[in-house]
């Protein structure tokens, strides 16, 4: 659980960060900004790959080695170099989100069955609350030191990663297969790469749709033409024969779609603190204090992955999907009906972090359930891989709204325009609600035929 929570904090310190980068390095805005986008392709791009080296005989080795590539750079981001080193070293970071569900596949293989489902939801937990941590500590160190020392901050976490691994982490079990699908990986970090791209590059939309359209297709054609390889692979990056069982498709649905909606009422709330009020609206925060609206979110996220296990022996996985979606839906409408208060703001973070919290809880155990024991490490990272790609489509049709919603001349979005965005996100919710309830369906009619 420490290791998910570092990787994920350390990942999510180039969001607040962005504006000291552009003046402590001299570059625009949209450059800064790529010391977050980068950290979250290179996650997406390692992930599916660690979870294949996870299921083998060298998970320990592969777990050790990826830390150490963690470390190596977060001692990139605080050494006295030029930007591109900055990059580079953000990149090494983001490649440590990978490891999450490798510590999936720790837990459920080296503890007592009715333990591991604890830990796992955990794990999945502090793999998201991670950014309400890793946020505010960031921002004030920021303010007090520089860039350079909030940086130094992931460099002494994951350095404590590092050691404690080397100290606790088990051998995986023998037996397992070693080889991995090379080809297959090539493809899909391609497609993946291409994905996020277009889910970042929100002036290709308004500016360039045709071309934006085209690479779209060639990314569908690459997702097909990596299917194809997967299924005719011996040893799959990803088995998609088990990822076509309903239980699992159904859960990736409701991952990807709830993945838009959770991380666009994040992007809402945290953009309107800190909006000026100049503008008409928002509160004109610091990036530190903004970053303080996040601590509900942490702290309600929590509580709902300590809950959520106690609440699974009466209620079904799939039942707890659609309850958290529903949560979720109600921060979105908390949203609109009242942010005219930055008390209510904190209550709208606090509806979401017990919503998000819940949903990632609840999601490992509707896979695991139909997912064999040497098969976790691969099945959750593909999960994680559609979470990324949710999250980023999030952002990017958040930026979209807003960008939509900016009149000409002006700097900052139309107060109703976050009003659409939130009507947006309670869409997405709706349909992960409806996704879970029909695996809920479908789960009660196989035990009760």
């Amino acid at each position: 659980m420490f290791i998910a929570l570092v990787v994920a904090a350390v990942a999510s310190l180039g969001a607040p960060l962005i504006t000291s980068v552009a003046t402590t390095f001299h570059v625009s805005l949209g450059s800064a900004q790529w010391t977050l986008t980068v950290a979250l392709l290179s996650g997406a791009v390692a992930t599916p790959v660690l979870g294949r080296l996870g299921a083998s005989p060298y998970r320990r080795a592969t777990i050790l080695a990826t830390l150490a590539v963690v470390v190596a750079g977060s001692a990139l981001t605080v050494l006295p170099l030029p930007f591109v080193w900055l990059l580079a070293g953000r990149a090494a970071q983001g490649v440590g989100l990978g490891l999450t569900a490798l510590m999936m596949g720790v837990a459920r293989d080296h503890l007592p069955e009715e333990r591991s489902a604890a830990v796992i939801a955990l794990i999945s937990v502090v793999s998201i609350i991670g950014v309400g941590v890793g946020y505010p500590l960031a921002s004030l160190l920021a303010e007090l030191g520089g860039v350079r020392a909030a940086y130094g901050l992931g460099l002494a976490v994951t350095a404590a990663a590092l050691l404690t691994a080397w100290r606790s982490m088990p051998e995986a079990p023998e037996g397992r297969s070693a080889r991995v699908d090379v080809a297959g990986a090539v493809v899909l970090a391609a497609a993946l790469l291409l994905v996020l791209f277009l889910a970042g590059e929100r002036k290709l939309w308004s500016r360039h749709l045709a071309v934006a359209a085209g690479l779209a297709v060639v990314d569908v054609v690459l997702l097909c033409v990596w299917a194809v390889i997967e299924l005719r692979s011996t040893t799959p990056l990803v088995d998609v024969r088990a990822v076509r069982h309903l239980a699992v498709a159904g859960a990736n649905l409701a991952m990807f779609v709830g993945g838009i909606g959770m991380y666009l009422l994040l992007t809402l709330i945290t953009r309107y603190a800190q909006t000026p009020h100049g503008a008409g609206y928002g509160f004109g925060l610091t990036t530190f204090v903004a970053g303080l609206v996040l601590i509900p979110f942490s702290v309600l996220g929590f509580v709902a992955g300590k809950l959520t296990p106690r609440v699974r022996t009466r209620i079904a996985d799939p039942l707890l999907l659609a309850g958290s979606a529903v949560v979720v839906g109600g921060g979105f409408a908390l949203f609109v009906a009242a942010r005219s208060d930055l008390a209510e703001l904190f209550v709208a973070m606090g509806v979401l972090g017990f919503g998000v919290g819940g949903f990632s809880a609840a999601m490992p155990g509707v896979i695991l359930a139909v997912t064999p024991k040497s098969e976790t490490s691969s099945a959750m990272s593909f999960n994680y891989v559609v979470r990324s790609v949710g999250y980023s489509l999030g952002s990017a049709i958040g930026g979209l709204i807003l960008a939509a919603g900016t009149g000409p001349g002006h700097l900052f979005p139309d107060d109703s325009a976050y009003t659409t965005a939130a009507l947006v996100g309670i869409g997405a919710m709706a349909i992960t609600t409806l996704a879970s309830l029909a695996l809920a369906r479908r789960r009660s009619s196989e035990t009760n035929p």
